[in-house]
């Protein structure tokens, strides 16, 4: 189970930091990722964290902005999102892929197995 929180309202160019808490199973065997899905859109691609730790991954849109991170003792995954733009208001949603390997990352939704429940994230201009 996945569970997000942390969203909210906020000003143009402020942060936030939403944090994804992992129950039920082994959070080390996954890859974790970050998507988001805009009114009227389609669910996209934000940022993705290997199960090491030590590889990241980010959409062109969110780079040098968004950081993704791990902490496996608390099994728990963070997006902290700073210098945001109304263009970033959306429902955010983790999720997370069984992975072999320690180092891979996924950018396409349909890699991941399990899903939250999501977020809102609401940029006011």
């Amino acid at each position: 189970q996945l569970v997000e929180s942390g969203g909210g309202l906020v000003q143009a160019g402020g942060s936030l930091t939403l944090s994804c808490a992992a129950s039920g199973g082994m959070f080390i065997s996954y890859a974790m990722g970050w998507f988001r899905q805009p009114p009227g859109k389609e669910r996209e691609f934000v940022a993705a964290v290997s199960r090491s730790g030590t590889n990241v991954n980010y959409a062109d849109s969110v780079k040098g902005r968004f950081t993704i991170s791990r902490d496996k003792d608390r099994k728990t995954v963070f997006l902290r999102m700073s210098g945001l733009k109304p263009e970033d208001s959306a429902v955010y949603y983790c999720a997370a892929d069984l992975q072999i390997s320690l180092w891979s990352t996924q950018a396409g939704a349909n890699e991941y197995d399990y899903w939250g429940q999501g977020t809102q994230v609401t940029v006011s201009s």
